[in-house]
């Protein structure tokens, strides 16, 4: 990438990045991929092998569409007049038609939102035949059947960009309506939504669920509108601002993974519109922190192209409907560019975020997490309890994901039966003869310092499980009921990596190898884990102490004196916290 701008360690202490920065960011991006556009502007197809399942054209019209987005959050005349011109090719036969469920959809709704974001530089400047035939390219994301999840919300970003300019009024207002009636059934409170059906809970909260109709009600200064989402962002934001390690990583959990620092629109979003409780400085303390992660880690090539993947290539993290434009749905992040420069969130010096702040275990209500973070590394774990994906996916299935981990066993089994623990080591899972499957995750609670779940292994088998956690250390309880006496059991733990250290020490029911076996009825087993930077830490043995006190029933106390009466059996988990 082209030299930077000169850091500033006095108006942004944590991470040196200004608005400059990003900016700087935005043209460099912008740049490098201009070579892989063809001849008439309208396709961007991006060097590598790889290509999506939609098909090459499909993943050209990907890269225009997503860089167009980029384009428009930068609001650089010159570099959207090249978009114009692929305007005037795409919508003249070149692009694939927006169908059912098919990924132009997807397409449509970027391209529509860059053009109502810059109507005055690119569509009013336009000649009439290519607006015409525009909208009747977008109009048929007013009717087109979405996947039941945040494409919900592509027609709804479609409708509002052909209703402003007055194409189809009444077809783009019902697509509107239609689309943000359907989202309702996912929203579960707190400023939480699963996407789509189930409970699925990811980033695609704050970059999807909340990202299109905020900025829906912004744009068409709808004050009933912006009041009901930008409400819910702002209630998603006190939970999302915790996700963050210290040293600005995202937590590696959930799908798409590889649009890296679009995991910063949300915080954007709410600067913008006003519906944040965070800070100016804090916003962007947060954001210019996941930027810088992802750059000084090799997620820009030298081409100066986004790569698929998390740090550099990584085809682990890869779904089917990754193409190698993919990771330009990054360009969500720039949404903070619409910010004025004067603009306090610009002006204002950074303030901590609260990984920086204190040691927290904050429990998640709606998906059931508990998250637990500590100043010392600057490390967030998730506590994962009740968020699963319909597939097999280490992303969504594993009891706990960290900023500074990534799950450890291959990206998915290689048929629709349960994945072996043979072939590879499952990192924080039960593993229950050699089946580390979690599926049919059922929450049974979250409270102050803990987290429940209980989830089906195999046939007939359901493991109860538990987490307590105070620091960096965790009292890991899981319940095995339903499996033949003898049955071998392994428990995990995290798989660190970048310096950390990673420990589980056996409890109850378990040997030094952290395996044991199950008797009669149901069968306990307790372990203590810690993922930690600290160079030196107090033995993680003389932390806490846990006792059992009959079937299922334990004692936990911190070495300060606190603890927790905890009670697990086959009909939930009952826990009582001791100050």
């Amino acid at each position: 990438m082209p030299s930077k701008p000169f850091e500033d360690r006095t108006l942004s202490p944590y991470t040196g990045y200004t608005r400059a920065h990003w900016e700087a960011v935005a043209d460099s991006l912008l740049a490098a991929v201009a070579p892989y556009a063809t001849a008439d502007g309208a396709l961007y197809h991006f060097p590598g092998e790889h290509t999506s399942a939609s098909g090459r054209l499909s993943d050209g019209l990907e890269g225009y569409a997503r860089t167009l987005l980029l384009a428009a959050f930068r609001r650089d005349e010159k570099v959207l007049e090249r978009y114009a011109d692929g305007l005037a090719a795409g919508t003249a036969g070149v692009w694939p038609r927006v169908e059912h469920r098919s990924q132009p959809l997807v397409e449509a709704a970027s391209i529509a939102l860059a053009l109502r974001l810059t109507r005055p530089l690119l569509w009013d400047r336009l000649d009439d035949g290519v607006r015409q035939r525009a909208a009747r390219w977008l109009g048929d994301g007013l009717t087109a059947e979405p996947w039941p999840c945040n494409w919900e919300l592509f027609p709804v970003t479609v409708g509002g960009f052909l209703q402003e300019i007055g194409h189809e009024p009444e077809a783009s207002r019902a697509a509107i309506d239609r689309g943000l009636e359907r989202i309702e059934q996912w929203y579960l409170g707190d400023g939480w939504y699963t996407d789509g059906h189930g409970r699925k809970f990811d980033y695609y909260n704050g970059w999807a669920m909340h990202l299109y109709p905020v900025l829906h009600a912004w744009l068409a200064d709808d004050t009933r509108l912006l009041d009901l989402y930008g409400g819910r962002l702002e209630a998603h934001l006190a939970d999302y601002a915790r996700l963050f390690g210290g040293d600005g990583a995202p937590l590696l959990q959930g799908r798409s993974l590889t649009y890296r620092f679009a995991t910063a629109a949300p915080l954007w979003l709410g600067a913008l519109t006003g519906r944040t409780p965070l800070s100016p400085g804090e916003t962007r303390r947060l954001a210019s922190g996941a930027l810088r992660y992802f750059l000084d880690r090799g997620a820009v090539d030298d081409r100066g192209l986004l790569s698929l993947g998390w740090h550099g290539p990584d085809a682990a993290l890869l779904q089917a409907y990754s193409g190698p434009a993919s990771p330009y749905w990054a360009s969500k992040a720039f949404v903070g560019l619409l910010l004025p420069p004067d603009h306090e969130v610009w002006t204002t010096a950074e303030e901590p975020g609260p990984t920086d702040r204190a040691d927290a275990v904050t429990p998640v209500g709606p998906p059931n997490w508990l998250l637990q973070s500590t100043t010392s590394d600057g490390v967030v774990r998730l506590h994962n309890h009740g968020s699963e994906d319909a597939r097999y996916d280490p992303y969504y299935t594993r009891l706990a994901y960290s900023t500074a981990t990534a799950p450890s066993a291959p990206s998915a089994p290689s048929a629709p039966s349960a994945p072996s623990a043979s072939s590879a080591s499952y990192d924080n899972s039960v593993i229950v003869g050699d089946d580390p499957s979690r599926t049919e995750i059922e929450p049974l609670g979250v409270g102050a310092g803990w987290a429940a779940s209980r989830h089906t292994v195999g046939d007939g088998i359901r493991v109860t499980s538990l987490v307590v956690a105070r620091g960096a250390v965790e009292v890991r309880a899981h319940l095995v009921s339903g499996a033949a006496p003898g049955t071998s059991v392994r428990v995990t733990g995290w798989a660190a990596r970048d310096g950390l250290r990673s420990e589980l020490l056996p409890v109850l029911g378990l040997t030094d190898a952290l395996t044991g076996r199950t008797h009669e009825g149901d069968t306990l087993f307790v372990a203590l884990a810690r993922l930690t930077g600290e160079p030196d830490p107090a033995p993680l043995g003389e932390t806490v102490s846990v006792r059992a006190h009959g079937p299922g029933e334990l004692d936990v106390r911190w070495s300060g004196g606190s603890g927790a009466r905890v009670r697990l059996d086959g009909r939930g988990v009952e826990v009582t916290v001791r100050d």
